[in-house]
């Protein structure tokens, strides 16, 4: 009796590298088949003074936005943060820095990081979702709330929660129809670990050594999506 053999399933690829992405993305250009899903970091993560890291900010979109195929879109995960009394809207910032390098907002959605109703002091309970893309429409149907409220388990206290995660992934997967995503500031790996769950390839960019190192071994349950 023969024996067909079961055809080979390919296992999701993971490469971390440690580095600067804003030189990683300056050397490397377009990836293609990817789409980013990433979060850039605010002003007391890079050592910048308020205003060099606005244009530092703006600079690091652009380059987001040119390291995936025009057809493809970039998702942003962006808190707004508080500085000497003024808030400072990093969604407006991504939007900006997007409409400035010829791309367009496909959608933008809320992340709850606290429950609905309660106060906050310093750092609002929300993050920004936005989706932008140079040549890509969104599509008029799309399975993700216009506020999420659940982020679901968060890995790092910047890390934005697996299971909005996982809603960024799939729309990656499903309507830009990337086949990897790409993290330029990935922290512990949250985004390259929800990818590989749901069957994409992931590269990710860290800068600190440690941080890699949780990259790399970074996983998420399929009951966490």
């Amino acid at each position: 009796m023969s024996v067909t053999p079961s055809p080979s399933i390919a296992v999701p690829q993971r490469e971390i590298v440690c580095g600067d992405a804003i030189q990683w993305m300056q050397a490397r250009g377009r990836i293609a088949g990817a789409c980013a899903v990433t979060s850039l970091p605010d002003v007391s993560e890079v050592g910048k003074a308020l205003p060099v890291w606005r244009e530092w900010f703006l600079d690091a979109v652009r380059l987001v936005l040119d390291a995936v195929p025009a057809e493809s879109a970039a998702l942003f995960f962006q808190s707004d943060i508080k500085r000497d009394g003024i808030w400072i809207d990093k969604g407006a910032l991504v939007t900006r820095a997007a409409e400035d390098a010829g791309a367009r907002v496909l959608f933008h959605k809320i992340v709850c990081r606290r429950p609905p109703g309660l106060l906050t002091q310093g750092r609002p309970g929300f993050t920004h979702l936005i989706a932008v893309s140079r040549a890509m429409k969104c599509p008029d149907i799309l399975p993700i709330p216009d506020v999420i409220a659940d982020a679901g388990r968060i890995l790092w206290v910047r890390a934005m929660g697996v299971r909005a995660a996982a809603h960024a992934v799939r729309f990656a997967r499903d309507h830009a129809g990337a086949s990897l995503i790409f993290d330029p500031f990935c922290g512990v790996g949250t985004i390259p670990a929800v990818a590989n769950a749901l069957g994409l390839d992931a590269l990710g960019i860290e800068l600190a050594r440690k941080r890699c190192e949780q990259a790399r071994a970074q996983t998420v349950a399929e009951s966490d999506l």
